[in-house]
């Protein structure tokens, strides 16, 4: 490198060093005239505020909608209209076994009498030959007519009893757990149990019939 070369650098070099303002030659300016002024001459720092809204009245309150089940479809019943209640009759007088969509834990089953239900778990309290009865349902109908509910169907304008016939458990599974590079292998074991139901009564109540205990 020539000498003029290195000199130029040098001089740019201290240029920009003696050009170039310290941390303390910018803030000395500030620190010289509040260090003079009384704290009560001292400008409060700017807050900012929010404007307040006024609470909403009653009748602008969001409408809350129902709590959805597991399934997708909220926990409400659709109540029989007279036009339901005047039909009801065809439905129930139509010969043959009535189908019914019912709702057990979000899972849907459609059954008839007669029909097995096998849970995909086990039925807490329950032992073999209690008598359950399931009030929810989708849609119940025969041959011609079909009743649907929005989404679930009146509970007082069916019935439907299933008898527990016990609990049931899958074959022993073996699962092998392995890390890469690691001869340790880890094996687990797993059993579920199932509880199996079977719907011994498909009813349709007309209105003013009374319940069977």
């Amino acid at each position: 490198m020539s000498r003029t070369l290195l000199r130029s650098l040098l001089e740019l070099r201290a240029t920009a060093t003696t050009t170039r303002p310290t941390t303390s030659q910018l803030l000395r300016p500030f620190l010289v005239r509040h260090l003079h002024q009384t704290p009560s001459q001292i400008d409060p720092l700017p807050q900012q505020t929010q404007p307040q809204q006024p609470p909403p009245s009653p009748n602008q309150l969001p409408a809350v909608s129902p709590i959805p089940r597991c399934g997708g479809a909220p926990r409400t019943t659709s109540p029989a209209t007279p036009e339901t209640l005047s039909l009801l009759p065809l439905l129930a007088h139509q010969p043959g076994k009535k189908y019914l969509q019912l709702y057990i834990q979000g899972q849907a089953y459609l059954v008839t009498p007669g029909d097995q239900i096998r849970l995909p778990f086990k039925m807490p309290g329950v032992a073999p030959g209690d008598v359950l009865r399931l009030n929810r349902a989708t849609a119940i109908g025969s041959r011609d007519f079909t009743l649907k509910g929005q989404p679930y169907v009146d509970e007082n304008l069916f019935e439907c009893r299933a008898v527990v016939e016990g609990t049931e458990a899958e074959p022993m599974r073996l699962k092998i757990k392995k890390k890469q590079r690691c001869r340790r292998t880890k094996t687990v074991r797993s059993k579920h149990k199932y509880t199996v139901l079977r719907v011994s009564e498909v009813r349709i109540k007309l209105p003013g019939q009374e319940e069977e205990v």
